[in-house]
């Protein structure tokens, strides 16, 4: 089986996703292409690491949308994939329609997000591409259920969740829970999708209780959307308190190292952030959204709050620092609902199930 992945070049979570993919195909002795559209971010340096590993690396332009399929549908006609795999809003759309210009015999399309910026037109353009797919991979739950609510095949929808490489978060590693240097960690590249602004408010809110509680913001992002955030910081009087890190290398590590995770969105597909502060042991605060709900427990494995609140969020952050005992136990139970639900061992074996039935033509 020859599978041709194709992806943003913008290195998010769809990128990452992908690669993970690859990487598990290469080892599995499978025949892999990875075919990035070009980004700003798609850099010599990070193409160069991809390849370092080993994995078949194609950049194709993005500069227009007609000359992304062009590009495609010329490398489908070269490499002759058996399956298409598509990944990510918009580059599905794109991805099938050169598949279907170079006569690929199956497609499959993963939508990594709960709430993607559909037009009416591209909406259509979606559903008719639907039924010359295959599969339509929602990469939660609640991402497949939106999926079938937008009209996307019920039949040929399936959820896989994401996973992450818990080998990053060995037990050996792991700080004590007590001993943990205090403060939170977000990481998030900053983007309209991530809600840094309400965890900004809540550490202001909490300064005013009393609690000056460290914030790290880990992630790139959109340059001109950190700044505002940082005016914000300002503005509330908490430039003391919350940090911009910027993109980090080391961020199992830090996690491992701090009690507090939060993730303050508006809306996720899978969020591979949280689980990954799940996997390093944090107690772990969360917006209650779509593709969230399907990872956290509340009151077991972290706390839910409503979108947007500051307030609320605040109040839960303040719950867990007046409760060590009982924000050591979450941390330890998301630990465990991290390695036994969201490996990357799982999400393999869920892609390999699916691509082998969709080569064979089993519906």
């Amino acid at each position: 089986m020859r599978v041709m992945h194709f992806v943003t070049g913008g290195f998010s979570g769809a990128t990452q996703v992908a690669v993970d993919l690859c990487l598990a195909a290469r080892s599995a002795g499978q025949d892999v292409v990875l075919v990035l559209r070009k980004k700003r971010t798609t850099t010599p340096a990070r193409v160069n690491a991809l390849r370092a590993q080993g994995l078949d690396v194609r950049i194709v332009p993005g500069w227009a949308h007609i000359a992304t399929i062009w590009a495609v549908r010329a490398l489908a006609l070269q490499w002759r994939p058996d399956v298409l795999v598509a990944h990510g809003y918009s580059e599905h759309l794109w991805g099938r329609y050169a598949g279907l210009l170079a006569r690929v015999p199956r497609m499959v399309h993963v939508e990594h997000n709960s709430r993607e910026r559909y037009t009416r037109w591209r909406l259509k353009q979606a559903l008719w591409l639907a039924e010359r797919t295959a599969a339509t991979v929602g990469v939660s739950e609640g991402v497949r259920e939106q999926l079938v609510l937008r009209g996307f095949p019920a039949d040929r929808c399936v959820a896989i969740p994401n996973g992450i490489d818990l080998q990053r978060f060995p037990e050996a590693a792991l700080v004590p829970f007590a001993e943990r240097a205090p403060g939170i960690i977000m990481a998030a590249r900053f983007a309209r999708q991530k809600d840094h602004a309400t965890l900004i408010e809540a550490a202001a809110l909490l300064k005013a209780q009393g609690l000056n509680v460290p914030v790290y913001l880990a992630g790139g992002g959109k340059a001109r959307i950190a700044a505002r955030m940082q005016a914000l910081a300002q503005q509330k009087g908490v430039t003391d308190e919350v940090q911009f890190l910027g993109a980090v290398a080391d961020l199992p590590q830090r996690l491992m190292q701090h009690p507090l995770f939060v993730l303050s969105t508006h809306y996720e597909g899978m969020p591979l952030a949280l689980v990954e502060g799940m996997a390093a042991g944090c107690a772990c605060v969360a917006s209650d959204v779509v593709g969230v709900r399907g990872v956290i427990e509340h009151g077991k494995t972290g706390l839910l709050v409503p979108e947007g609140d500051a307030a609320a969020l605040a109040a839960a952050i303040a719950r867990l620092l007046g409760d060590p005992g009982a924000a050591a136990a979450m941390g330890q139970a998301a630990r465990h609902a991290a390695q036994s639900q969201f490996g990357l061992g799982h999400m393999h074996a869920g892609y390999q199930a699916l691509l082998e039935r969709v080569h064979a033509g089993v519906g």
